[in-house]
């Protein structure tokens, strides 16, 4: 890897272009130049790479399998949104070369955010950035090209005071732990150290006493304390001596504060911590809209790695619409638009392989075996108005091959475990599918309009084709078998609430439009959250966001819809809020609604939180004191710094809506301090969202994103907390974070 490896580069079938693809010395960064122009490319990080898949796990390389073997091919998988890089080496053991060398070299990245700070992989990360003639030294200019590289403006004389400081040797250069030295210096933590001496008598270590004071007084922590304490300076003292005398030092406190243990979101929901044995409606359930694409809704591509991207991110409801394609054969594509098309049977054989893959929590873990509105091992299997939803899993099949039809709908998410279940028309009623009858015609009714009713009428055909009477049967049948296989999800027009509760029943589902939904929350809000109670609801974008953008998922929350269809190809807000509700209980994509909205004689109407009889409003007061290591604002100037400012933002029922920020300071992404006390009252907690966002203020023009963290105010951990900042795209950017205190009063 390290002596250069000519590569095609592939985009397409036809574009296929050899470059050499070196790893540079720091095992950090992997270049490619031109075979021709022997010009440097492009470059990227490891830390920049989320997996490599071996073999044609992607649309360009499954197109060229007859041209090259699986065993020469790799895709290198970026975090985020960046497109993928597909390659073809030269042999086999060329590709394993790279596979397996890559593979080792993220597992190395993968060290616990705790020793962020204090880790020489970073030191060494941020030395080679600034050792620009590469000698293994750094003279005090090359420092102060570190220190703009770092987001910090810093006083000259004060950088210099540091730099002779740390210079043991006095040889005007810094090297090896002479750099380490005022790298530490560099990260000192003043507000830390502060706290630190506030518990400790001597000012110098906290005993187990003076720890278990801070975690009851400060953390809140009132369950095995003492149990907790312990565990803590076992997994966070850095000295071995400290640790067999049960103290902890102030590097091991800071480790502590920055560890998972000190973060604001709490350790314990980050797992499976919720019933899972209620009623599917009784949850709400991560959902993607228009799955396939992974850009707009017009001319955009369609591609498997947007089902890929959504199930890693936790998603259990998937969209497919299908459409006759040639030669009989299926294809998905944003109908009558300009699209890109891929085949049927390619995203059934992605979901096979991806629908329950299991992964790790803290690294936006996938499902751990609960129901998805997708699929796998599913045949000419798809919906009516695209959301792929069928019944999986080889034990629940007949003897003929076709799902096996449960006996009963109400049953509970626990029981679901493993399933594909599919939402879509059905012929006739339930009761008569599990009398093994039904040849009443489905009811094509629509809820919006007749536009969208009729091209749900194509879409039911199940791929039918103008190819004469010869298929016609086959069609029948088909479209009778796809029939059968709904059971969970029969889609039926919404034709009011009373209507509902007279004539539908819990397995049925209505759609509804962003728009038709706001108005029935502003006309009848109350008679929404009991509908929700014990029926689906689906919620999808407007057919004017032709850009993929997003509506607000959090007013459709307020009233217990289910199912909210959102473009996770697009960043923003309403992403944000997304990942945020789901980034508890496992990343498993359900989480258990507020007991209120799962009682269908409920008073609660997010309008009037008054009119519900509930535990009363709490306050949210916000320390935010300071802020680490902050990412530059992306295409900045050489040499720029940021003026961050902090806002917090609360998203709930209308009157719980809110958002206050704190001032800038000028010229310091390193180290920002703020000291800024904000306060939030909250009437219905059990729906709040709470979103950290860090701006790089602008007085001429709107403010820079620079970094933010959402998550529901049911996951705050009070006490002094770390919050660990995520890009745009949601991944992670250690090891910028902020430091806040959180109490919560009633």
């Amino acid at each position: 890897m390290q002596q250069g490896t000519l590569m095609r580069k592939v985009k397409s079938k036809s574009w296929k272009k050899q470059r050499y693809f070196k790893l540079q010395d720091d095992c950090m960064t992997i270049w490619y130049q031109s075979k021709r122009t022997g010009k440097t490319e492009s470059a990227f990080s490891i830390s920049d790479v989320e997996t490599v898949r071996e073999g044609h796990q992607s649309e360009v390389l499954q197109s060229l399998a007859e041209e090259f073997p699986p065993e020469r091919c790799f895709t290198i998988v970026f975090y985020g949104r960046r497109g993928n890089l597909d390659l073809i080496a030269g042999s086999a053991e060329e590709a394993q070369c790279w596979v397996q060398g890559l593979r080792q070299l993220i597992e190395s990245q993968s060290f616990p955010l705790t020793s962020a700070l204090v880790s020489h992989t970073w030191i060494r990360d941020w030395f080679q950035k600034a050792d620009k003639n590469k000698d293994g030294r750094m003279n005090f200019k090359e420092v102060q090209r570190l220190l703009k590289m770092m987001n910090i403006d810093m006083n000259e004389d004060h950088a210099l005071r540091l730099f002779q400081a740390a210079d043991k040797s006095e040889s005007g250069t810094l090297e090896g732990e002479e750099f380490v030295l005022f790298y530490k210096a560099l990260t000192q933590r003043e507000e830390v150290l502060s706290l630190f001496q506030d518990f400790s008598e001597d000012g110098k270590k906290l005993t187990l006493l003076e720890l278990v004071d801070f975690l009851r007084q400060e953390q809140l922590e009132d369950e095995g304390t003492e149990e907790l304490a312990m565990e803590l300076i076992d997994k966070y003292e850095p000295s071995e001596t400290a640790r067999a005398r049960h103290v902890l030092s102030a590097d091991g406190f800071l480790m502590y504060l920055c560890s998972p243990e000190g973060s604001i979101f709490n350790t314990r929901h980050r797992v499976l911590w919720q019933d899972m044995s209620q009623p599917l409606c009784h949850y709400f359930i991560s959902s993607s809209h228009n799955t396939y694409l992974i850009e707009d809704q017009i001319r955009g591509q369609s591609s498997i790695e947007g089902y890929i991207r959504a199930l890693k991110r936790g998603c259990r409801c998937l969209e497919v619409d299908c459409w006759d394609g040639p030669n009989g054969e299926p294809v998905v594509y944003h109908g009558h638009t300009f699209t890109s098309k891929i085949p049927f049977r390619e995203v059934v054989s992605t979901l096979g392989k991806y629908a329950f893959k299991v992964g790790h929590p803290s690294l936006g873990a996938w499902c751990h075996g609960w129901p998805l509105v997708g699929g796998e091992d599913v045949a000419a299997i798809w919906d009516s108005d695209g959301s792929l939803v069928g019944e999986q899993d080889s034990k629940s099949h007949g003897g003929d091959g076709h799902p096996r039809v449960p006996t009963s709908p109400s049953t509970t998410l626990q029981e679901l475990k493993h399933k594909i279940l599919l939402k879509g028309k059905k012929i006739g009623r339930l009761e008569d599918t599990l009398d093994g009858t039904g040849d009443e015609a489905p009811d094509m009714s629509d809820d919006d309009n007749g536009a969208e009713a009729e091209e749900e009428r194509r879409r039911l055909k199940v791929g039918g084709t103008q190819h004469g009477s010869a298929l016609q049967k086959d069609k029948e049948t088909l479209a009778q078998a796809l029939s059968d296989c709904v059971v969970y999800c029969k889609s039926v027009p919404f034709q009011g609430f009373q209507e509902a509760r007279s004539h539908s029943r819990p397995s049925e589902i209505s759609s509804l439009s962003e728009a038709k939904a706001r108005k029935l929350i502003r006309d009848a809000g109350n008679e929404f959250v009991r509908h929700n109670a014990w029926q689906l609801t689906r919620i999808y974008p407007s057919g004017m966001r032709t850009d993929s953008s997003n509506y607000s998922p959090q007013e459709m929350w307020n009233v217990g819809c289910q199912i909210v269809a959102l473009n996770f190809q697009t960043a923003g807000t309403e992403m944000d809020l997304c990942d945020g509700l789901f980034s508890q209980n496992g990343c498993c994509g359900y989480v258990l609604k507020p007991s209120f909205m799962r009682d269908e004689e409920t008073l609660f109407n997010p309008s009037d939180p008054g009119s519900w009889e509930g535990p009363g409003p709490i306050t949210l007061t916000i320390q935010v004191i300071s802020g680490q290591q902050l990412p530059k604002v992306a295409n900045s100037k050489d040499g720029a710094v940021i003026d961050p400012l902090v806002r917090v933002e609360i998203h709930g029922v209308p009157a719980d809506q809110a958002r206050q920020e704190t001032k800038y300071i000028e010229n310091n992404g390193f180290n920002p301090r703020w000291d800024e006390t904000l306060q939030f009252q909250l009437h219905v907690p059990e729906l709040a969202l709470v979103r950290f966002v860090v701006e790089d203020y602008d007085k001429t023009s709107r403010n820079d994103f620079v970094g933010q963290f959402t998550l529901a105010f049911a996951n705050i951990k009070p006490g002094y907390r770390h919050i660990h900042l995520l890009s745009k795209d949601g991944t992670s950017i250690p090891p910028s974070s902020l430091f806040v205190h959180i109490r919560i009063t009633e």
